[in-house]
């Protein structure tokens, strides 16, 4: 469209006139555009011009130019517009054909939830790795029994705990009964945790650990009887392969208390297996049962508590052994958990000082798989309660 050279000069960007617009000579061909006769060429004219606002393409082979600008129906699928307008029809949605709304279906983002797999046969390798380590520990007793200075020429060394505090017998069977209620209670959270396989082969684990280390402490540095009154089975000539096997299926058949009148073996001091078990269970209740068990969780400590001040009263073992089995203890079962709960932690590297750990491999193996830290759920763990618990397949509610 070109507009006679005699107008006025512009004033804005799309135009004004000092002459009314009638008075401009419009002229359009199909072809080309003329002006008073003459060919213009849009390049080299002169002339004042203005161009449309661009519209959809239209087809080459319309004989109205004109009146396929003005319709937009070309310019979308006519198929695809038909199909939504018709799928809008039968589902109540207001017809789009008219205002070119092509509707997308996109689907929904995935979420991508930690998986908390329960490797089974990990759990089962971790249980033979803490029986391996406590076996190892009765064995070390067995052979520690006969290295415990005579009780007849040294006296207990001196302890500001034990040389204020009267020993009394029956307090070692109170501290036993303690741990005998508050491990079993452990045993009950764990099996009605969801997860129990991955908290379960993490107890293995922590404890095949303490009873390694217990092992190695235990035989290095043997200790005077800290009890005065504590019967200690007799010694041995010689230690040989065949009592320390008889000694250690005793220890065993009694699971290593006092009470059964199977621990008769003295020596197994540095450090308290007592405190480990009673300061082991409080920490299960307190990371794996509900947070708003409070009671529960001041109950469990409190229970720990008066186990190791019992074992104390009793003389079964000294002031450092019951703060050494604390601090192992809790730093092992914090260090763990920490590397745990941190998908960062599980991998070496230079600032990982963690993964310096000699233990990091056993870690890393059973842990890898572990998306996160492990959840607060619990279930039913039979299967016949679960069937009973399921909705009727026919059933709406």
């Amino acid at each position: 469209m070109i507009f006679d050279s005699k107008t006025s000069t512009l004033h804005s960007d799309y135009g004004s006139f000092d002459k009314p617009f009638g008075e401009v000579k419009i002229i359009v061909d199909n072809d080309n555009a003329v002006v008073d006769g003459r060919r213009s060429e849009m390049a080299q004219s002169s002339d004042v011009y203005q161009r449309q606002p661009l519209l959809p393409g239209t087809s080459s082979k319309s004989k109205d130019k004109w009146g396929a600008l003005s319709s937009t129906s070309n310019y979308y699928n006519n198929d695809k517009i038909d199909e939504l307008s018709h799928e809008g029809i039968n589902s109540g949605v207001p017809d789009i054909s008219n205002c070119g709304i092509v509707k997308l279906d996109i689907p929904a983002p995935l979420r991508e939830e930690p998986r908390y797999p329960k490797e089974k046969w990990k759990t089962f390798i971790a249980f033979l790795f803490m029986a391996v380590n406590f076996i190892l520990t009765t064995a070390s007793l067995a052979m520690v029994h006969d290295k415990v200075p005579d009780r007849n020429s040294y006296d207990p060394l001196p302890d500001v705990f034990l040389d204020n505090v009267a020993a009394q017998d029956w307090a070692l069977n109170v501290s036993e009964v303690l741990i005998m209620i508050v491990s079993n209670s452990a045993v009950i959270l764990i099996i009605f945790h969801k997860h129990r396989f991955i908290v379960l082969r993490r107890i293995f684990l922590l404890l095949g650990l303490l009873y390694m280390m217990r092992s190695i402490t235990m035989y290095v540095t043997v200790l005077p009887v800290a009890s005065k009154t504590y019967y200690c089975s007799p010694k041995a000539n010689s230690t040989t392969p065949i009592i320390v096997t008889k000694r250690v299926f005793q220890l065993l058949s009694g699971l290593g208390l006092s009470i059964n009148g199977k621990h008769t073996y003295c020596g197994d001091y540095i450090y308290s297996g007592h405190t480990v078990i009673h300061v082991l269970s409080y920490l299960i209740f307190k990371e794996y049962s509900p947070k708003r068990c409070l009671l529960i969780h001041w109950l469990t400590g409190l229970m720990a508590l008066v186990g190791v001040i019992m074992v104390l009263v009793a003389h079964g073992h000294y002031t450092v052994d019951v703060l050494i089995a604390y601090y192992v203890t809790t730093r092992l079962w914090y260090i763990y958990h920490t590397l745990a709960n941190n998908i960062n932690l599980k991998q070496h590297g230079p600032n990982n000082s963690l993964s310096r750990l000699w233990w990091f491999p056993l870690f890393k193996y059973f842990e890898k798989n572990i998306g996160g830290p492990v959840p607060r759920q619990y279930d039913w763990p039979l299967p016949w309660r679960r069937r009973f618990l399921t909705k009727h397949p026919n059933r709406d509610s």
